[in-house]
């Protein structure tokens, strides 16, 4: 079967930027056009901006105290998600300090000189402060931190044929669109944490308050009410929808593990559209979930038979995470804004004779990160929990991963635990779940030493790429302590 082209989101990301420029007054009289060259300069940063698929807001040059005071209210009713500071040459200080008071939205500061180089042979004054954009970097960071707040991040380079700039700009526009889910998010959280995981629990109004998010309290009857209306119609097209992503192979070597049945198959898409119709009525983005119900009900049918329609609605920007684990759902929702994937994780047994440790782990899971067409098997029983029927199997594709846990200490708060690896060929357990051969530095040994002592919980978000630091700079914008494993 040729893989599929990936599924499409439910919805397009959106995110709210500002910009503005700084200089420094005084220069526009002495030098005739250098003005009207900054406000070129603040144009060709906000087409970059723009072209990334965000809402841009322009507000202009500020060049003293005055303009930057009379920018703080336009600021506070833009509803912006970032905010980018365009440094077009150099620019006291007394143009950033109340913004700096004032302002808490996540503040990046740009300086893009034109050139690459000056031309020595033909400089002059004029083109020096043309390119001076790095000269009050050191003043304004400075400044941040007498104001009592951390120095902003920084993106310096050019303003033209620079791919690295280019790409920090890109990345802090998927930060935004993280920034602008997280605060509106309404996530549900349905049953009750897998009994005995003392990791697992958390406290819905502090996410609200570290997130901006809203747990949206629900019942699986919410769910069940929607089931027992679904007709043949709806549930011939939702198996059409299924078997256009999966595979459905013989069974290997796991007893427990069987050809995808027909039973299976339509039962899964039976709650995969109740499932649709319930998230519309709740008005959803997210759900964490689990929930065992009395043997040979509807209910148990129900609730054991969500991982084929949680897949479809992960890989489409809609985290699904079992075992009712809300913290993982954020992860697992910033990976996705980041365009990473973001599947639901825990370790698996390690290979000590290639020295790689198995990721994966039972239930929903994001199919647009998979290596391949990923797979459909009928299970006998569900290892450790109740119940039967079509479960998920696939491994991510193959090179750079990151992982994303959340976990809280002991006063709290929460802290992001990261990590880089790769994910590399080879086969892994034919198991109905998703599982992929991780590789860490320095050796597995010690890398798993090093996690597992910033007390993390046992799950985590895996997305595929290299973006810890990108996910390390959306916790500091969020006040969040992050730590990479490979600083450790």
């Amino acid at each position: 079967m040729i893989q599929q082209n990936p599924i499409q989101r439910r919805f397009e990301l959106s995110a709210r930027i500002g910009l503005f420029g700084v200089g420094h007054h005084v220069y526009w009289q002495q030098f005739a056009n250098l003005y009207d060259q900054m406000v070129h300069k603040l144009q060709r940063f906000e087409e970059k901006v723009k072209s990334l698929n965000v809402q841009v807001i322009n507000f202009g040059i500020i060049d003293n105290a005055e303009s930057a005071y009379a920018l703080i209210p336009k600021l506070r009713a833009g509803n912006l998600d970032l905010l980018f500071c365009d440094m077009l040459t150099y620019a006291t200080s007394s143009t950033i300090g109340i913004i700096f008071r004032e302002i808490q939205i996540p503040l990046v500061l740009v300086a893009l000189q034109p050139m690459k180089a000056l031309d020595y042979s033909q400089s002059s004054t004029c083109m020096q402060l043309l390119n001076d954009d790095i000269c009050a970097l050191p003043e304004f960071a400075s400044v941040a931190l007498r104001m009592g707040k951390k120095i902003p991040p920084m993106i310096i380079g050019t303003l033209e044929n620079d791919p690295q700039t280019e790409s920090e700009i890109a990345d802090y526009c998927r930060i935004a669109y993280v920034l602008h889910d997280l605060q509106s998010a309404r996530i549900g959280h349905m049953g009750h944490v897998l009994e005995a995981m003392l990791d697992m629990h958390v406290d819905p109004t502090l996410l609200t308050r570290t997130f901006g998010c809203h747990i949206v309290l629900t019942e699986p009857d919410d769910i069940l009410k929607h089931y027992r209306k679904i007709d043949d119609g709806d549930v011939t097209e939702y198996v059409r929808c299924i078997l256009n992503f999966f595979d459905t192979p013989e069974p290997k070597s796991d007893p427990i593990t069987r050809k995808l049945t027909d039973e299976d198959l339509r039962e899964a898409a039976k709650v995969g559209v109740a499932l649709e119709r319930f998230i519309e009525e709740k008005k959803l983005d997210g759900l964490a979930y689990y929930y065992e119900a009395e043997e040979g009900s509807d209910m148990r049918r129900l609730v054991t038979n969500l991982i084929v329609g949680n897949s479809l609605l992960t890989s489409a920007g809609f985290p699904m995470c079992g075992e009712a684990d809300l913290k993982t759902c954020i992860a697992m929702m910033i990976m996705d804004r980041l365009d990473m994937g973001g599947s639901f994780a825990e370790f698996h047994p390690i290979d000590f004779n290639d020295g790689f440790v198995l990721v994966g782990h039972d239930g929903p899971h994001h199919l647009n990160i998979a290596q391949g067409n990923p797979v459909l098997r009928s299970l006998l029983k569900y290892h450790g929990k109740p119940g039967s029927g079509a479960s998920v199997e696939f491994k991510l594709k193959e090179g750079p991963i990151t992982m994303l846990g959340i976990t809280q200490k002991a006063d709290g708060q929460f802290k992001f635990v990261l990590a880089e690896g790769e994910s590399v060929a080879g086969p892994v357990p034919p198991t109905g779940n998703t599982n992929t051969r991780g590789y860490f530095k320095p050796d597995v040994r010690t890398f798993l030493k090093r996690w597992f002592a910033e007390g993390p919980t046992h799950h985590f978000a895996l997305g595929i790429g290299h973006k810890a630091e990108t996910i390390r700079r959306v916790g500091e914008f969020l006040k969040v302590e992050a730590v990479l494993i490979s600083d450790v």
